[in-house]
This record gives structure tokens, C-alpha cells and sequence, in this order.
């Protein structure tokens, strides 16, 4: 149903999907493979333009710059198609990537699938591709923040 979460300091689930942000204008695909060398925060999230997920998002963008003086990339999946997703960063301002999972393969991958949503999900990804953290039954406010902790943690 909703797939196994994948194991802490274990290669991370490949993905390649396709989405809208920053150099993506929903012709092409983003993949686990394009942020070697850098930390990614990947958070799945249930749907656009609801409150938790608006809420979610907006502690993500608000919090961007201290992730990226961490050299972290902060990446969204939902089922939401790429209209949708354009639809929310233009809305609410952001300019992180939000990726299509609409069939919820990838979502699967990371035990973050209960058709027809992907779960509140997060994984802290390292530079080499190894998982490193996770949080599950996510909540919103704030969350970001918890990220960021874990991830001076982990690098300290």
C-alpha cells in the first residue's frame, strides 16, 4: 500500500520525475543523480493549496538560504501535475523545485504512498546519495526547522 520506508544510512531510492522550479518548466525530469555532492531535503507532501502543504512549504522557502549556505537543495513530490505545481510556486512565491509523482511509484519507493496521496513524508539525503534521516507523519509547522537541525547535526 504505501511501500517501505527506506533504510537510514542505505543508498537512497533512485527518482527521476518530471516537475516545476528552478530550470525546470515541466519539459524535463529531475533525478536523485543531479544533486551529488550536495544535501537534499526531500519532503513528500499530500497536495497543493491545502493548508498543511501551503504551511509546509512556505517554512521550506522562508528557511531556503540557510539551506543552501549548508549545501542543501530542498526538493517537494506530490501527485499534483506540473500545472499544479507551477499554479502553487507562482502562488505562494516558490522557488525550490516541486516534482510530479502522479501514479506515486517513487512515493512507493520511500513507503510515502496511500493512494491517491503522497504521505507527509521527509529524508535527509547526503552528498553521496546515502540516507540519513527521516521524519514520518510529518507536521507542517515548523518542520523545516527540524531539518535544518539535523542537518547541522549531521555535519557538524
Amino acid at each position: 500500500m504505501g511501500g517501505t520506508l527506506p533504510g537510514l544510512d542505505q543508498p537512497a531510492p533512485a527518482f527521476s520525475l518530471p516537475g516545476f522550479g528552478p530550470g525546470l518548466d515541466g519539459s524535463g525530469r529531475l533525478g536523485l543523480d543531479q544533486f551529488s555532492g550536495r544535501w537534499l531535503a526531500l519532503y513528500f507532501y499530500p497536495k497543493d493549496f491545502t493548508g498543511g502543504c501551503t504551511l509546509e512549504a512556505r517554512g521550506f522557502q522562508r528557511d531556503l538560504q540557510q539551506f543552501h549556505q549548508l549545501n542543501a537543495e530542498v526538493v517537494g513530490i506530490s501527485a499534483d501535475d506540473v500545472a499544479e505545481h507551477a499554479s502553487f510556486c507562482d502562488s505562494e512565491g516558490l522557488v525550490f523545485p516541486l516534482l510530479s509523482d502522479p501514479g506515486g511509484a517513487v512515493s512507493q519507493r520511500y513507503g510515502s504512498w496511500i493512494a491517491p496521496f503522497s504521505q507527509r513524508h521527509t529524508f535527509l539525503i547526503d552528498p553521496e546519495g546515502v540516507l540519513r534521516a527521516r521524519w514520518v507523519a510529518v507536521r507542517p509547522l515548523g518542520h523545516s526547522l527540524e531539518v535544518l537541525d539535523e542537518l547541522q547535526r549531521l555535519q557538524a
